[in-house]
């Protein structure tokens, strides 16, 4: 398959937490007419690649390696027949790294969670990690979950499109923590602080109307900020709920994804097995209209939203569940199509130019 090829197919990768010499990223394609998901290809050599990013231009693909040692493994993805070749591995400075990001500046960003790390690279003229040009850990957690939140645990960074500011969510600290990145050296420009025992985990940014969202994992809900793409700075306007009123369980949201036209938010219950849709005012930027879907399967990891259909990594039924999307009213439909993986907890579309 050409993975540079029109809007019939559309290539994906999904990461999977597995031992080092099994498979554990698997290439797959979507075909955008019937909703078919295939599995081409798969690929062992890296321990629990736990997250996935490619770039823009759709010929790069990077993966972390969730351990105590960590690691980030660069792959070339071949045009024609969108299999990886690998650039290299480097090993982290701290443990369990658990996200990655690229910069529109040319660094890749690293988010550890056990340790509170935070990485910086720069890229080497074949897009391979080259030497770290930044390091900073976070210390200390909130204690108001005792269990999660006894140290700093950095769970994801997000970097502006302007690729001059990052933003970390510190479920151990209850806190978004901004800084200013330049020439891929992280400086620390401020942070927001949350409820006591919110856990934030990811964040999404949506620039065309100043406002930014996070889903914090430990209370169930969503955060919308005013964002302001100037200073970097972040204001809490709302918090709303995951979960439906009256749900009693144990549940815990993990993912969070705008609609491509910015009109609709995603988020991911792993409990509650769900993915709630948000109507977003044009406006204020706030959400109203939540709308549950079942996810086709048990705990709801990672998940990818496109213009026409819904992926969800179902980490606990093995399985990828995928759901067409109406653009119009944003609600998600069972198409029954979807694959058996083992452990499935990242999907990442590669669309390239």
């Amino acid at each position: 398959m050409n993975n540079q090829r029109g809007n019939d197919e559309l290539l994906l990768y999904v990461g999977s937490y597995a031992l080092q010499d099994e498979p554990s990223i698997y290439q797959c394609k979507l075909d955008r007419n019937t909703g078919e998901l295939t599995l081409i290809d798969s690929f062992a050599g890296i321990l629990n690649p736990s997250f996935l990013v490619g770039n823009q231009d759709g010929n790069r693909l990077y993966s972390i390696s969730e351990s105590a040692q960590g690691a980030v493994a660069a792959y070339a993805i071949h045009p024609e027949s969108g299999k990886l070749s690998e650039l290299g591995m480097k090993e982290l400075e701290g443990a369990d790294p658990c996200y990655l990001t690229l910069s529109s500046t040319g660094y890749i960003l690293i988010a550890h969670y056990s340790s509170g790390h935070l990485n910086t690279f720069a890229l080497d003229t074949d897009g391979a990690l080259a030497e770290m040009v930044s390091q900073i850990q976070h210390v200390g957690g909130s204690g108001a979950v005792s269990d999660r939140q006894e140290a700093a645990h950095a769970h994801s960074i997000v970097v502006n499109q302007e690729g001059t500011y990052a933003y970390v969510s510190d479920l151990g600290q209850d806190k978004i923590v901004i800084y200013r990145l330049e020439d891929g050296k992280l400086q620390a420009s401020g942070h927001v602080e949350l409820p006591p025992g919110s856990g934030p985990r990811h964040f999404v940014i949506r620039e065309s109307g100043n406002t930014a969202y996070g889903i914090n994992e430990l209370n169930n809900s969503i955060t919308t900020y005013n964002y302001n793409s100037i200073d970097g700075d972040l204001e809490i306007v709302q918090h709303i709920s995951t979960l439906p009123e009256g749900f009693i369980g144990e549940s815990y949201p993990a993912d969070i994804h705008l609609s491509p036209d910015g009109r609709y938010i995603y988020g991911s219950n792993r409990g509650h097995d769900s993915i709630v849709r948000f109507a977003i005012d044009s406006t204020t930027g706030l959400l109203s209209e939540p709308v549950w879907s079942e996810a086709g399967g048990k705990w709801p990891r990672n998940f990818a939203v496109l213009e026409d259909y819904v992926l969800v990594a179902n980490q606990n039924s093995n399985n990828i569940a995928v759901f067409k999307r109406d653009g119009d009213t944003g609600m998600l439909t069972a198409t029954g199509s979807g694959l058996t993986l083992d452990k499935p907890v990242c999907i990442e579309p590669i669309y390239g130019k």
